[in-house]
């Protein structure tokens, strides 16, 4: 029997980007005795387990699996209702099994759906059951004390107790547009909130979201390769368009219901909700220009808010993981961007300056607050592509993690999960620490990847633009100058010259092909400054002067040809990638332009209207900062460059639409080009049998645009 050698863009699907096999999901019971987790069974093995690590003290930690869909099938194939399968694209999901879970406040009780069926594990025990409850089941949440099980079935705020009993609905839509207790697409997709429902600390109430989506535009989405399929419809809330409207109720178990107010017309978006024993639950609620947020303390007798405090920035306003949040002492913890800097604020106190740019809020202890950030601008070295893991109160800020890297981490207690990347390996170590010390590595059964990234971390240009420069596999001197491929994202929430390996492994593979690669973060990369982040406001197409920039800084320390520079993209990097060869043909020479936004006024509300402002208000920002308009091409300049466009025809995110517009304006401006339409493929990455040949597809392209050889 002989074995082959699996190719990288093979292995680099079958195993997810690597993700397979790799643990995640950490949660720290509250006294320290477990770490529970998802992990699949393999590299390969797209099925996700809950397992538990004992932490015994004075003994040995030990794994062992509660719930594993095989054995909870038995064996039949999963099901997903239509609306798991969008839950699961908002949050770029693409595994299957367990894919997600909540655990009640001791996290002696986690609640999980798989196939559409509410499961409940007893993690001591390690037993799992389903319960017997209407479905298709989603987002099912234990109560902090663990008695009851809230869940969401064809748009119905549910509960029933957590051994089977007792079920009802607190919540039944009033229409086909309405749902209780889940987040509409643009809390789902754009701020980072995936929950509808959360518990009250007592176990007595919930706070429920209501949407009615009917506001909204509807768009189709059909397969073409399928005819024979009706067409999907989709709530599309397009730049300058109607919104979901979004109101928020007090719901008890005894049937009460309040409703929460706040001047909804003035802050419609719900973008973040607290709810602890420190204090009333708190939301952050957004101007629909999200130049201004108010946290607001909730009445829950009477459903009136206070304002605790109002954020207000000309630009816009950030929204962060972990904040807004109650300290254990009553005092507000939020992220700020104060004084050019993004600093962390307890109370009336700023804790951090501009050493640090601030990322998350990670846990909040009784005497400090764990938080992730990068270096700031005052920090006393660039530290290119690291996240680090600090804790912060009023004595200082003190580094929990080691060694240059992305570090990230989940605490409860003094036990603590660190999960560290770095360049020198691939995949991520999972380290429990119990007061700072190493008690025990959760294992991972990610796959070693055929190849290894050989990255160079390096600044370019006059504003010091972090870059990742990639050459070929045993590339000496004498080779001589390489032909370039940019290969960035580019854009806001989109950091991509990390200190970390797997990130830089596609474009590795890239540079062993016979490319030098360049990965630049330019203005609107988060990482550095808030006012680096921000100066994209109504001018997103600077992002090209800064790739620009990056390669010819770069130029005069590694050997890249400038005569024949190339650019690829997905998202926001297809965009970039295509505004590149068209308006700046005299520095690009080719670009694989991938799922792009070519059309401001087709991506959604939130994020469109955060950068660009309102289209209705500002028609020539929008026709600037896009690829096309109502009249072809945007901008364009008279030298033609080779283009290949690809996009997954059930993108709901951004729609096909935008590069079947863009080929119809390149055929009406007489400009070649080559379009890779994917039948069945969404925002996310290929599936395994397309993935391979569409990188050599790719490759087969560039070179032929470059004039090289082989």
């Amino acid at each position: 029997m002989t074995s082959q050698k699996i190719s990288f863009p093979r292995q680099h699907a079958r195993t997810m980007r690597f993700t397979l096999g790799a643990p995640r999901a950490f949660t720290v019971s509250p006294d320290g005795e477990r770490v529970i987790f998802l992990r699949s069974g393999s590299g390969t093995d797209r099925t996700g387990r809950l397992w538990v690590l004992d932490l015994p003290a004075g003994g040995t930690p030990k794994e062992r699996v509660v719930a594993d869909p095989e054995t909870l099938l038995g064996g039949s194939a999963e099901r997903l209702s239509a609306q798991e399968r969008a839950r699961r694209e908002r949050s770029r999901e693409g595994s299957s099994g367990i894919v997600g879970y909540a655990v009640d406040a001791a996290a002696e009780l986690a609640a999980f759906a798989l196939s559409g069926k509410v499961y409940v594990a007893e993690l001591r025990a390690g037993t799992a059951r389903a319960l017997p409850v209407p479905g298709p089941v989603i987002d099912p949440r234990p109560s902090p004390d663990g008695r009851r099980i809230a869940y969401v079935s064809k748009g119905a705020l549910r509960v029933v107790g957590a051994e089977g009993d007792g079920d009802r609905a607190l919540a039944e839509p009033e229409g086909a547009n309405i749902s209780y207790g889940l987040a509409e697409f643009i809390a789902a997709e754009e701020m980072q909130r995936s929950r509808g429902f959360w518990w009250s600390p007592e176990s007595d109430r919930l706070l429920v979201a209501r949407v009615d989506d009917s506001p909204v535009q509807r768009w189709w989405i059909a397969d073409p390769a399928h005819p024979d399929r009706r067409p999907a419809e989709v709530a599309y809330p397009a730049a300058g368009t109607p919104n979901a409207e979004v109101r928020l109720f007090v719901m008890g178990l005894d049937g009460s219901r309040t409703e929460v107010v706040w001047d909804r017309a003035r802050h419609p978006y719900l973008a973040q909700v607290h709810w602890s024993s420190a204090g009333a639950p708190l939301l952050l609620v957004q101007a629909r220009d999200q130049q201004s947020q108010l946290f607001l303390a909730v009445d829950t007798e009477t459903g009136t808010t206070r304002k605790v405090h109002v954020d207000e920035d000309p630009v816009w306003l950030e929204i962060f993981p972990g904040v807004p949040a109650w300290a254990p002492d009553g005092r507000l913890v939020r992220i700020a961007d104060e004084g050019g800097a993004r600093v962390l604020a307890v109370g009336d106190r700023l804790l951090t300056g501009a050493q640090l740019q601030l990322q998350a809020v990670l846990d909040i202890g009784e005497s400090d607050v764990l938080v992730s950030a990068s270096a700031g601008e005052e920090a006393a070295a660039p530290e290119i592509g690291e996240s680090h893991v600090y804790r912060v109160n009023e004595l200082g800020v003190e580094r929990v993690s080691e060694g240059a890297g992305v570090h990230s981490a989940v605490r409860a207690g003094d036990v603590t999960v660190l999960v560290s990347h770095s360049l020198e390996r691939p995949g991520a170590r999972a380290d429990v620490l119990r007061d700072g010390k190493r008690i025990a590595t959760v294992a991972s059964h990610a796959e070693e990847p055929v190849l290894s990234a050989r990255v160079h971390l390096t600044e370019g240009g006059a504003r010091r633009i972090p870059c990742a420069v990639l050459l070929p596999e045993g590339y000496k001197e004498s080779d001589g100058p390489l032909p370039v491929l940019m290969d960035p994202y580019g854009g806001p929430h989109g950091r991509r010259v990390l200190a970390a390996h797997n990130p830089h492994l596609t474009s590795q593979w890239f540079a062993d092909q016979g490319f030098a690669v360049v990965v630049a973060d330019g203005r609107g990369a988060p990482g550095r400054s808030p006012g680096w982040e921000k100066a994209v406001k109504n001018n997103l197409v600077l992002t090209v002067d800064d790739q620009i920039e990056a390669l010819h800084a770069l130029a005069g320390r590694f050997p890249l040809d400038l005569g024949k520079v190339a650019i690829r993209g997905w998202s926001f990097g297809g965009y970039l990638a295509a505004l590149a060869v068209l308006r700046r043909p005299d520095v690009f020479h080719a670009a694989v332009v991938g799922a792009p936004v070519t059309d401001q006024r087709l991506y959604d509300t939130h994020y469109t209207e955060r950068y660009l402002g309102d289209p209705a208000k500002q028609p020539e920002v929008y026709a600037h900062n896009s690829v096309l308009t109502d009249e072809g091409l945007s901008e364009a300049a008279d030298q033609v460059r080779p283009m290949m466009i690809i996009h997954g025809l059930a993108d709901d995110n951004v729609v096909v639409a935008h590069s079947l517009r863009l080929s119809s304006a390149l055929l009406s401006a007489g400009r070649p080009h080559e379009v890779l339409p994917l039948s069945g493929v969404t925002h996310m990455t290929p599936q395994e049998q397309v993935a391979e040949n569409l990188l050599l597809l790719q490759v087969d392209f560039l070179k032929r645009s470059l004039g090289l050889r082989g």
